[in-house]
């Protein structure tokens, strides 16, 4: 029979894992994917014709 402490602790033990994962996963996206080249609505002057 497991007691309403180990319940809980057990339930604290599994949320915590679940977020070192989803952290991790987290983490790993955000280095896989290259930032993207900042878009400028302006264009260059010295591009521009005459």
């Amino acid at each position: 029979m497991i007691t309403n402490n180990e319940r809980i602790r057990i339930r604290r033990q599994m949320q915590r894992r679940i977020r070192d994962v989803v952290a991790e996963r987290r983490r790993t996206r955000l280095l896989e994917t290259p930032p993207e080249p900042p878009t400028d609505p302006t264009p260059d002057p010295h591009l521009s014709p005459l």
